[in-house]
């Protein structure tokens, strides 16, 4: 572990290609701290809608903007990486569908990235972190030292959403969840701040055939080749 030099490590991709998942993984295997990016979204996304600011496809961009200049929004993870407003967790709330389907929108204003950025780069200082997400490579850590951008099929990430709401008693058929995915790869893609794209330096890793053993394997491996690490890690 001690092998591994105090580096920021950003992984970027498409939704459902277990990009946070593997974040974790390699925070646990190396002593990292995780942060999830995309939970910061999702977190703004749901004081959004629970403050009237997201009225079906509308979105009250004004008054969101307002209200986290005036009182910000006390953002923080707690034990096992859940996501907290205040001392309110809000893990289950913010992984939902309906909260899924407005996300990308929220993200994609440009004062909302500022707020998340900010945040983000706050903890970012302190080193050794590892972070998911859409932009961490291209716009939030141009600088990291190893970047990933995580890729899979269209129909091995609709069926890993569809276990994954399953699995939390959320029964959502497979065609809406695969119209989300594209959906949000399309507006995450062509957002007119900081849109969804492969950083020139990232390695690409495509696990649409892969356990998380073999992924980590895989980071393994190339961290050991781009630190010239020649021990076992």
């Amino acid at each position: 572990m001690n092998a591994v030099p105090d580096i920021i490590i950003a992984i970027d991709g498409y939704s459902a290609t277990g990009k946070s998942t593997l974040a974790k993984l390699i925070a646990a295997e190396f002593g990292f701290t995780y942060l999830d990016s995309g939970a910061m979204y999702r977190a703004v996304t749901l004081f959004a809608m629970e403050s009237g600011f997201v009225s079906g496809e509308s979105i009250n961009a004004d008054a969101l903007r307002q209200a986290l200049e005036k009182d910000g929004l006390d953002i923080n993870f707690g034990a096992e990486n859940r996501t907290f407003i205040g001392d309110r967790c809000i893990e289950k709330e913010i992984r939902s569908m309906e909260v899924s389907s407005h996300v990308s929108p929220v993200a994609a204003l440009a004062f909302v990235r500022a707020f998340v950025d900010e945040k983000l780069h706050a903890w970012g200082r302190r080193g050794r972190v590892v972070m998911d997400g859409r932009d961490i490579g291209t716009a939030v850590f141009p600088e990291a030292q190893l970047k990933l951008f995580v890729t899979a099929s269209d129909q091995v990430r609709a069926q890993r959403r569809y276990d994954e709401l399953i699995s939390k008693g959320q029964q959502t058929p497979m065609q809406d969840v695969m119209a989300n995915l594209k959906e949000r790869d399309y507006i995450d893609s062509h957002r007119e701040t900081n849109p969804l794209r492969q950083a020139e330096d990232a390695f690409v890793l495509d696990n649409s055939d892969m356990n998380l053993h073999e992924e980590l394997v895989w980071v393994k491996g190339l961290i050991m080749g781009r630190f010239g690490i020649f021990e076992s890690i």
